[in-house]
């Protein structure tokens, strides 16, 4: 059982990256995905989730309407869009799975959780 956070790097303010967040060994679809994120010197931050089986999503305020959540089935993966990227985006991303979970799944304790990936947001 593994998953795994990749797609990070190096974008210039304004710009865009997409998060994947790929399943083995389990079905992604039974679980929500919270992605999370954690800059330098701060705590950890849940930003984002889709709950399983119908897809509704939540979004932290920071991130709402910039960054956008999704899955593909087929793929058993997980995305998260990043539009107009700021500094302040700047950290380690992380993705985690909640069986049967609800898009309020930052608020539990995940099953699963990936090594993160690296986004830094710099001119």
């Amino acid at each position: 059982v593994q998953l795994q956070a990749f797609g990070g790097g190096l974008v210039q303010p304004g710009g865009s990256l997409r998060l994947s967040c790929a399943a083995s060994g389990f079905i992604l679809d039974d679980y929500a995905i919270g992605w999370f994120r954690q800059a330098a010197g701060k705590e950890r931050e849940g930003i984002s989730c889709i709950s399983s089986l119908d897809d509704r999503t939540y979004y932290t305020d920071s991130v709402k309407g910039r960054f956008t959540i999704s899955r593909d089935k087929a793929k058993n993966t997980a995305y998260l869009q990043m539009n107009s990227l700021k500094p302040e985006d700047t950290a380690v991303y992380y993705c985690a799975a909640l069986l049967y979970g609800s898009r309020w799944c930052l608020d539990y304790d995940m099953n699963y959780w990936g090594k993160g990936t690296q986004v830094t947001v710099s001119s």
